[in-house]
């Protein structure tokens, strides 16, 4: 059998990611390649991210001929978890064509697990709950048997029959991650990749995993692919990856984009001897909390390795807020990891959100002073979204209007009652970005560093102050903001 493998996300259909010109190939998509590709299927990826329509998939679907059409998103990547809706009506018609030759569709996303009906409405077969190689494997068998295949025998599958929807038991998660065969890298046309990479910021970054799932309870972060539970590759398996995949495609950078980095004890401790032993030089960023970035021995194991840069779940600068969301961190746990963090030359960067309910003016305030006086390396702001399955969204839903997904990264639309008007929100984002490179440029100068954020500087500063008119017309208390 052959099988026809893609996903959702386009770079064209997001602007600004666009612009950002960092972009990652679909790495849970070449480890479920893999996966029937060591069971004995033929299986080819049309990786689209590139391409301006998703009508492309037609000539795939044409020259291959696959017996099965498997569009499966990159469970890694935050992109695909914001559920875009430019990216769902590219699976539409993605499935749509490949209907209209015949082919079963099969889907694994977190906005097909959202929004089962709507897919199958729109030409699914078969979406695939929670982590999903297994279950795939299983269905493409049960598949090929054909009128002996009973789809309720197989956990974590979703199919449409006599007109509802039917769910099977979930499937439990897999927890030795080292037993799954090597993403299929060879599927990947690597040089576009590499090409925008360098042409954008002068070096190759690629993409690694070492877990799946996270632990903690953030009320607003959801997880239908792989929930609560936490496992982990080995550290050597991790370091033997690349430096099996540095040597094949001559990368320099790595983002791991786990949702908690080397939260196991002593994982960092032996990935750092593995990464010494096999004496891989490389750069890497990575995303983790701010409590468990507060043992001097991890942060050095960190910065041995080769991680120049944290990105931290910061959130707000309110306590109340942190605490109103569930957080588990305070404060002070960020204060203190940004000066460790700083003490051993990494960048601390912050994740900041707006918008959440029940925050006020003087919260916001409390976030930018925050910022001002921590100095982080790099900020990443959005405003509170709220996707199913989360306890945040469950309090606001009566809220919410018929608008409940984002086009694309950049629309930044709160999409339920709050404290504020939704542009009041979508202003803020702006001008918080643009004061804190202001200050950047103006810190750059007088160091005499001249770089491109340096250059800018004026631009941001003029930004800057238009938005400030912007948001006191909204909301006249913003000048505390100022």
């Amino acid at each position: 059998m052959r099988v026809l493998f893609t996903h959702s996300y386009f770079l064209h259909f997001d602007n600004k990611q666009l612009k950002t010109k960092t972009p990652f190939p679909p790495l849970a998509t070449l480890y479920a390649a893999s996966v029937l590709r060591e069971n004995g299927y033929e299986v080819k990826l049309a990786d689209l991210q590139f391409s301006t329509s998703s009508d492309d998939i037609k000539q795939h679907l044409e020259n291959f001929k696959p017996d099965v059409f498997v569009i499966y998103d990159d469970s890694f990547n935050y992109l695909t978890k914001m559920c875009l809706t430019n990216m769902r009506e590219a699976a539409f018609r993605m499935q749509k064509l490949a209907k209209a030759y015949n082919i079963p569709v099969i889907v694994s996303s977190s906005d097909a697990t959202d929004h089962l009906e709507k897919y199958f409405f729109n030409g699914a077969d078969y979406i695939i709950i929670g982590e999903a190689e297994q279950t795939l494997l299983e269905l493409v068998n049960g598949l090929k048997q054909k009128n002996n295949f009973d789809p309720a025998s197989i956990n974590g599958l979703v199919y449409f029959s006599e007109n509802k929807v039917i769910k099977t038991p979930p499937r439990l998660v897999l927890k030795d991650l080292d037993q799954l065969p090597l993403p299929a890298w060879d599927l990947v046309d690597i040089t576009e990749y590499k090409k925008t990479w360098l042409s954008g910021h002068g070096f190759f970054s690629i993409n690694f995993v070492t877990t799946r799932g996270c632990p903690y309870k953030c009320n607003w972060c959801a997880k239908p692919v792989y929930g609560n539970r936490y496992n982990s590759h080995s550290p050597q398996n991790v370091a033997k990856q690349i430096k099996q995949l540095q040597a094949q495609f001559g990368f320099t950078h790595i983002w791991f984009a786990d949702d908690i980095f080397g939260l196991k004890p002593n994982w960092l401790k032996e990935f750092n001897e593995a990464i010494q032993e096999l004496k891989i030089k490389i750069r890497y960023k990575i995303q983790s909390r701010a409590d468990l970035l507060l043992e001097d021995e991890n942060i050095k194991y960190l910065a041995e390795s080769g991680c120049e840069e944290v990105w931290i779940g910061a959130e707000s600068g309110s306590q109340k807020i942190l605490d109103a969301m569930d957080k588990g961190t305070t404060i002070e746990q960020i204060k203190e990891a940004t000066a460790l963090l700083k003490k051993h030359n990494i960048k601390p960067c912050f994740f900041l959100q707006f918008g959440y309910t029940g925050e006020l003016i003087g919260d916001i305030e409390k976030t930018i002073l925050m910022v001002e006086e921590l100095k982080p390396h790099d900020i990443g702001i959005s405003v509170s979204y709220p996707l199913p399955g989360t306890k945040f969204y469950e309090n606001v839903k009566r809220d919410l209007e018929t608008k409940q997904n984002w086009k694309d990264s950049d629309d930044l639309h709160l999409m339920f009652n709050s404290t504020y008007d939704a542009n009041f929100y979508r202003y803020l984002q702006r001008f918080v970005h643009y004061k804190f490179r202001t200050t950047q440029a103006i810190e750059l100068l007088r160091k005499k560093k001249i770089n491109k954020r340096m250059v800018l500087g004026p631009y941001y500063y003029f930004k800057q102050i238009g938005l400030k008119k912007k948001l006191q017309t909204i909301e006249p208390d913003a000048g505390r903001l100022f």
